[in-house]
């Protein structure tokens, strides 16, 4: 909620909205009016300027009605901190996971809508919609479901949505706005000149973000009375270009700015460039280019000024954590309504090539930040967790379990500055650096298929960013990488024309390593497709390239790959010429468990061919390569293979003496 209608003591005033709101629930709509039961949601609009507390209403709203709704209350913001629309599949997909439903990477808006309703209908829940830009943005995600209920909060009608009453906030009533002054600027000079008050109540217009700032702005100088205050707020100039019902907010905000000193005003404009409106004192500190510490300070002046709001955090404490590591920066948020405000300064105060720089100072240190966080995702003693150990404290996190919270926390405003990056910077190397950071720390803490969604947006940004600038090897990684992750959702189609894409792209730059990852990925394709003679095909195209460049491991691998598809072909011949090319290539370069792999290959193709004496023959020269190279998983597999074949040529004491020796190998090498 932000500061703008809520204070340390609770929520202030709207008894008489939150009356009619709770009425509006049992209102009989126009879906019952035939005496049956609608079969959607019940939508509340609340409709207010920013900053008249609109969304603190619709959370007081929400804190009241939660035990009314078992299956729990789900928060969605569907507007950027810029005013621009969040898009509807980033919802859904955040709202599905919230649920705990399952999100499939990379599916459409309508799937993720669909998906999510489907998950709401059998719920009992409250859905609350802040900053809602119009119907479009909140029709898709209605549930179809009577028992749940949506809040909605716009700053005017839902056009499009029947039923739909708006609870539209003006400002609020005087002692009300008195109580909310007298919270953030102390009782004492409230009550000892309270027809003052009265008129800095009527000079904000009622509106509980103006009332906010104004008050703080007392808090901050303890030697001005309350007729100080409305003075210095009556000397602040009316913009013409303002709209009237922004005037108390602008005239509030300008107030407050211009009394702060000249280090405080810079960093606070600069925080309008942190991701998604979330700053901590590492965000501050770089963007400012000051002390971490002096960073935490201003923030916690800002909020009690009521220009931020501390963020509440949901993770745990981290036991035992040293002050100062990273794991424990707090974090604040921009109130939506002022974010514009502060932009506007930004940009009337700040060159362009200064914001540019603070920019790059911010990416900077949020890149060495994942750095320190992916590496306690690596196991102790690895390179990267010797590499961090030598960064200052501030950069270090004190557990595993610290910067994984750490990510959980930050993922909005990651993926937020991940959309920026290469939005206004165009792939450069920090951008570059940043987007592959975030990527390699998703997965160190996630694991690859947890992160797959944020995954595919992260390569979705790079492949719009790659195609806009005409910029071929960035947008062969990226279809590469969203082709492995359309591949695994099973969309094989599409995963064919990316690597297609990737292929033609790769070429034109000459990538070589894009390009053999490429006809590797079709290869496999085909392979799932059941299309043995084209996956045969790209295979061998990438083993010819592979071979070419001196890469023999990858050559002897996709020999072994080209086996294995030509015995799913039942073509035996050719199967066993590849495993055998693929013992060669194992041999020559030492590989004593490949060469193991690829004969006990070559013995199954044997075994299917209907040649078991040879395929015994083969498979125990492959036993003997297995101990050798101390793979006891490998050497159960192929004592269990010598089994099957002894009972087929009606050797039955032979065949369950080994297939004790490999079931005793299983149980000592467990998986």
């Amino acid at each position: 909620m932000p500061p703008a209608a809520t204070a340390a003591g609770g929520f202030i005033g709207r008894r008489r909205e939150l009356k009619a709101l709770r009425a509006d629930i049992a209102r009989t709509g126009l879906d019952t009016l035939s005496g049956r039961r609608g079969a959607r949601s019940r939508v509340l609009l609340i409709a207010g300027r920013p900053g008249s507390g609109r969304s603190a209403l619709a959370a007081e709203l929400a804190r009241q009605l939660a035990d009314d709704y078992p299956d729990g209350v789900l928060r969605a913001t569907l507007s950027t901190p810029g005013g621009g629309p969040v898009p509807l599949d980033l919802v859904a997909r955040e709202l599905l996971t919230e649920l705990g439903a399952p999100v499939q990477p990379g599916a459409a808006e309508d799937e993720l809508t669909e998906a999510l309703r489907t998950a709401l209908a059998e719920r009992r829940a409250l859905l609350l919609l802040d900053d809602a830009a119009g119907a479009e943005q909140v029709e898709p995600l209605l549930p179809d479901a009577a028992d749940c209920l949506v809040v909605a909060v716009s700053e005017g009608p839902l056009t499009g949505i029947t039923d739909v009453r708006p609870c539209t906030l003006g400002g609020l009533d005087n002692a009300s706005a008195v109580e909310l002054l007298s919270r953030y600027a102390g009782p004492t000079r409230i009550t000892v000149d309270p027809r003052s008050a009265d008129a800095v109540a009527e000079e904000c217009g009622g509106r509980p973000a103006a009332l906010v700032l104004v008050g703080g702005w007392l808090a901050g100088h303890p030697k001005n009375s309350v007729a100080d205050l409305l003075q210095a707020l009556r000397d602040v100039p009316e913009q013409a270009d303002e709209p009237a019902g922004g005037r108390p907010l602008a005239r509030a905000f300008r107030l407050v700015y211009d009394t702060l000193p000249p280090v405080a005003a810079r960093t606070l404009r600069l925080l309008a460039l942190a991701p998604a409106g979330l700053a901590d004192a590492h965000i501050a500190s770089a963007l400012a280019g000051c002390s971490v510490a002096a960073a935490e300070s201003a923030l916690q002046d800002f909020a009690t000024r009521g220009l931020l709001r501390p963020v509440e955090s949901t993770e745990p404490h981290p036991p035992g954590a040293p002050a100062g590591s990273a794991g424990l920066q707090a974090q604040y948020r921009m109130p939506g309504c002022l974010t514009l405000l502060v932009r506007a300064v930004l940009h009337e105060k700040e060159r362009p090539a200064e914001i540019q720089l603070a920019r790059a100072r911010m990416l900077e240190r949020t890149v060495r930040l994942l750095q320190s966080c992916r590496a306690l995702g690596e196991p102790a003693g690895s390179p990267a967790r010797q590499k961090v150990a030598g960064l200052p404290r501030s950069l270090r996190f004190s557990s595993t379990a610290s910067a994984a919270a750490w990510l959980r926390s930050r993922r909005p405003a990651l993926l937020e500055a991940a959309r920026i990056a290469v939005e206004e910077g165009g792939l450069d190397t920090l951008d570059r650096r940043l987007m592959a950071a975030i990527v390699r720390t998703l997965i160190a803490h996630q694991g690859a298929e947890a992160a797959a969604p944020d995954l595919y947006g992260l390569h979705g940004l790079v492949l719009e960013v790659a195609e806009r600038r005409g910029l071929a090897r960035e947008r062969a990684a990226a279809l590469l990488n969203l082709g492995d992750l359309d591949a695994q959702a099973g969309r094989t189609a599409d995963a064919m024309a990316r690597y297609r894409g990737a292929l033609t792209a790769a070429r034109e730059v000459r990538d070589p390593i894009a390009t053999v990852r490429a006809l590797e990925s079709l290869g496999g394709t085909y392979t799932e497709l059941g299309d043995w003679q084209r996956a045969a095909d790209w295979y061998g195209r990438a083993l010819e390239l592979r071979l070419t460049r001196g890469e023999n491991a990858d050559g002897a691998r996709l020999h072994g790959r080209i086996g294995a598809v030509h015995t799913y072909a039942a073509r035996w011949g050719e199967a066993l010429k590849e495993w055998r090319a693929a013992y060669g290539a194992y041999r020559r370069l030492g590989d004593v468990a490949g060469q193991a792999r690829a004969l006990g290959e070559a013995a199954r193709v044997q075994e299917y061919a209907g040649r078991p004496e040879e395929s015994l023959r083969t498979c125990t020269a492959a036993l003997a390569l297995a101990a050798e190279a101390r793979d006891g998983r490998l050497e159960a597999a192929l004592q269990l293979r010598i089994a099957d074949t002894l009972d087929r040529l009606g050797d039955p004491a032979g065949a369950r003496l080994h297939r004790g020796i490999g079931e005793r190998l299983l149980s000592d090498h467990p998986q």
